[in-house]
């Protein structure tokens, strides 16, 4: 199967999204579709005999249009789409709102004392309807044609109804009165509306251009001594690049020469340069300070960091809450049960009621005009866009939907120890033999093939040149074992060898003090206990103190024993452990947490913790340098800052927020306006005019934006 992401041109409202999508999901070889209106993107999975041209033949049958390339590519093409949409709305809004204000004027001459024929009325709002609305037409005749109703048909109708039955009465066909002006002024409003909303929902996506922008255009390239200045494209990995003071970091790489402090808040959010010297990860996009700087790249093109995090956040804001699953349903069958009701009502009124023909009229029209389902389909897209963009910014990367909805029902947060509640690189701090064993340097020959921290540490410490053992065996959980000069070394937990009572005196003291005791054995029998601290992270205790008061359960969970996990969780004030956890064992707990009643974020390095981080209900994956797991959890923080697991949560739930404040308003709205524009309170002498009700549409659209928008005020609530 293969995934095709697609821009998709030409939407008018969520209804045109919900076409679009219906169109895809019916082409032979597409697997599912999801158009989300708000980026104006499609995600499609199909099989690989589907290509391009044929989706984009379907899309453009359904009535819009559909571009296709690299991601940077086809955010042009997009945006170059949408400034001409913007630009055609921007002066179909000013023809439609130039011809609409004479004609409202000349239609009440009691009020303004202004007489005109109703011809001049005619000719005045026939290029409001025909070309101003041609928009209308357009959209409403390939929405018909493939069998889809959306916003376009009942605008269409309603607008029609009210210019056609006018112009029937002032060619003398009938006697009646005239509706120019309920028609002129609703598409001028509906278009104004349109382009408010356009231009609003461009600036949802500031946060994606802004990422798009960091990435400098040229790079200069050592090429037998001598710099060459080349574009960025022709960068390959393993070519070295020097950066000037002040210049941006062409890709991610490592120092080879010189040292600088690197500003890297455009994609960590962290405000304090970092200082880089000879070995040290750099991001591309970030800004060197005040040294001169020369670079290996490493990482090039779609491969680097801030290419991952474009993918990821793009990615993010095309999906779709679960929540909006409602918003899809009621869309996909709102416009057809709308004229229905308008149908219906004017029938009502007419036949039942025996109200007037105008009266009637004005009833359908109103119905049909103030139910615009865009604010229904815009209430979540646009807010998703808002929180995912304002967390790119801050470093807080929010992969969709799903992990918004997670994290407003999260009340356990789990942390991993290694890498996560700890710095991840622990140090030797005892060394007790219990012989003349070079115990050190045993331990580091059993060591010497193994990946895990504390072997690493093991090394480290012993500093000269490590022999090879002629064979090494890892135990998962359980340590290693290793052949040397025909002797078998065994490091890891006591079960694996024959202990002494005075081997596990040495390993309670260092236990009671937070340290994890290795045991070092030889053919089978204990040879030494070596201790090994990791420290907690600096903002730990800050992060932990500031979830309980929000009144989360947290808990630490490790393959430690549990008096050296202990002393390690209350330096971070944690008082729920679950210790001596084979790393394979993490998702078993998760679950049992979850068994019991618990909304479970798990938080950990997103490297060996893949498993827990995938069965809890939002994995909350730590970042490290280029080192994101951005495959793994549903948030991935890029900064190594425990405060950030605050912030992810409360970003995420503040973005929810946002989406149920949207869809009330937009479900309020149709529910109110829909029967009052029906004549449920025309006994009582209050009616809907229909322009009120273009007006009153229009306007539910923006809000909805205007209200995602906000969202840009948020900060950090820990820095």
């Amino acid at each position: 199967m293969k995934k095709t992401t697609l821009g998709i041109t030409g939407m008018d409202c969520a209804s045109c999204a919900v076409n679009v999508e219906r169109a895809l999901k019916k082409m032979p070889g597409v697997t599912a579709a999801s158009v989300n209106f708000a980026t104006a993107k499609a995600v499609v999975e199909h099989r690989e005999t589907v290509s391009f041209p044929e989706l984009k033949q379907v899309v453009e049958k359904a009535g819009y249009g559909a571009v296709y390339g690299a991601e940077h590519s086809m955010q042009d093409m997009q945006e170059h789409a949408r400034d001409e949409e913007i630009a055609s709305l921007k002066n179909d809004v000013i023809l439609a709102v130039a011809l609409a204000a004479p004609v409202f004027v000349l239609s009440f001459p009691e009020f303004f004392g202004i007489m005109a024929p109703a011809i001049v009325l005619f000719l005045l709002a026939a290029p409001v309807q025909f070309w101003a609305g041609r928009r209308f037409y357009r959209g409403a005749f390939a929405a018909l044609r493939n069998g889809y109703a959306n916003m376009d048909v009942l605008i269409a109708l309603g607008t029609s109804a009210a210019f056609l039955y006018s112009a029937v009465v002032t060619f003398g066909l009938v006697e009646g009165s005239l509706y120019y002006d309920s028609a002129a002024v609703i598409a001028a409003f509906i278009l104004l509306g349109k382009y408010l909303e356009a231009t609003a929902r461009g600036k949802t996506n500031a946060a994606i251009k802004r990422l798009m922008g960091l990435q400098p255009n040229t790079v200069r390239v050592l090429r037998d001594g001598a710099e060459v200045e080349m574009p960025i494209d022709s960068l390959k990995i393993g070519d070295i690049f020097v950066v000037r003071p002040g210049e941006k970091i062409a890709t991610d790489g490592t120092v080879i020469f010189g040292e600088s402090y690197v500003d890297e808040s455009m994609i960590s959010g962290e405000p304090v340069p970092v200082s880089k010297r000879k070995g040290d990860a750099v991001i591309g996009a970030t800004i060197n300070k005040n040294g001169a700087l020369r670079v290996q790249a490493k990482r090039v093109g779609a491969e680097t960091m801030l290419a991952q995090i474009i993918k990821l956040v793009e990615d993010a804001q095309s999906s779709k809450a679960p929540v909006q699953a409602l918003a899809d349903k009621v869309s996909g069958i709102f416009v057809p049960t709308v004229a229905l009701i308008a149908f219906g009502s004017f029938l009502f009124w007419l036949l039942v009621a025996h109200a007037t023909f105008e009266f009637s009229l004005t009833i359908l029209v109103a119905v049909l005009i103030i139910a615009c389902p865009c604010a229904l389909g815009l209430a979540t897209p646009v807010a998703i866009i808002g929180g995912t963009g304002k967390g790119a910014e801050n470093g807080l990367l929010i992969k969709g939907g799903e992990a918004l909805e997670a994290a407003g029902k999260i009340d356990t947060i789990v942390f991993d120890k290694t890498g996560t509640l700890t710095m991840g690189k622990p140090d030797v701090t005892d060394v007790v033999s219990f012989g003349k064993e070079d115990v050190l340097r045993l331990a580091a020959i059993a060591e010497k093939n193994s990946e895990h921290p504390l072997g690493e540490a093991i090394i480290r410490k012993a500093g000269k040149r490590v022999p090879e053992p002629s064979s090494f065996k890892s135990v998962a959980g359980q340590g290693v074992k290793a052949r040397y000069r025909g002797r078998e070394i065994i490091v890891g937990r006591k079960r694996m060898m024959r202990v002494s009572a005075e081997a596990e005196a040495a390993a309670d003291a260092m236990e009671a003090k937070g340290k994890t005791a290795v045991f070092v054995g030889v053919n089978g029998k204990c040879v030494g206990v070596i201790g090994i601290a990791d420290r907690i992270k600096e903002h730990a205790a800050e992060a932990v103190a500031v979830l309980k008061k929000k009144g989360f359960r947290v808990l630490m969970i490790t393959g430690d024993n549990e008096r050296t996990a202990k002393a390690i969780a209350g330096q971070a004030g944690i008082t729920e452990v679950i210790a001596e956890v084979l790393p394979a064992d993490k998702e078993r707990h998760v679950a049992r947490l979850q068994k019991h009643g618990g909304n479970v974020a798990f938080v950990g390095d997103g490297i060996n913790d893949a498993p827990a981080l995938a069965k809890a209900n939002l994995g909350i994956a730590l970042g490290s340098g280029t080192d994101v797991a951005m495959e793994t959890g549903g948030i991935v923080l890029v900064k190594d800052d425990l405060r950030d697991v605050v912030n992810a949560i409360e970003l995420s739930r503040y973005t929810l927020r946002k989406i149920k404040q949207n869809l009330f308003w937009a479900f309020a709205y149709n529910a109110v306006g829909i029967p009052v524009a029906a004549g449920l309170l025309a006994p009582y002498g209050i009616l809907l005019d229909p322009m009120l009700a273009g007006a009153a549409m229009a306007f539910s659209s923006v809000s909805v934006v205007g209200n995602a928008l906000l969202m840009r005020r948020w900060k950090p609530e820990t820095v």
